[in-house]
């Protein structure tokens, strides 16, 4: 399997386009600038376009959780939920490298559309509970409920 390297270098370029704009920074700025170098084999447009004083930290956060691969959710169910949410938001941009690199990790088209038709139901059922004002004592008491009688009928 590639690499987490090789497979955000392949979606940034192709997101990106493979520009790169120059801009002046401290040390810290180019000491992150370098890192996103070493990780995804360029600096994607995108990077150098955020404000410099939180360049460090955004690039931080996108390196520990988005891309690593040594986090609590396996990298694949990452970028599944990250299309999920692409698609809620709605960002073209996240839900082609989301869906991009899902599929580098081995996606299914068919674990593609459910990620992505699950996003859809939740918003539905969000939509309902919410507009209907659903009393939430009483919902968690059915969530909780069903989830019982669930593991009840799973013992027998």
């Amino acid at each position: 399997m590639r690499t987490v390297r090789t497979l955000l270098t392949l979606a940034a370029a192709l997101a990106c386009g493979g520009a790169v704009a120059q801009a002046p920074g401290g040390k810290a700025v180019e000491q992150t600038y370098k890192d996103i170098e070493a990780t995804l084999g360029i600096v994607p447009g995108f990077f150098r376009q955020f404000p410099e004083a939180g360049l460090p930290g955004a690039w931080e956060s996108f390196k520990r959780v988005q891309v690593a691969e040594d986090t609590a959710l396996a990298p694949k169910v990452k970028q599944l939920i990250g299309l999920a949410v692409s698609a809620q938001v709605p960002c073209s941009y996240c839900i082609y490298f989301h869906t991009e690199v899902a599929k580098a990790y081995g996606a299914t088209p068919e674990e593609i559309k459910e990620a992505v038709a699950l996003a859809a139901i939740s918003r539905h059922w969000s939509t309902v509970l919410n507009g209907m004002s659903i009393d939430m004592a009483a919902f968690r008491n059915d969530v909780d409920t069903s989830l019982r009688m669930a593991a009840e009928r799973a013992r027998k």
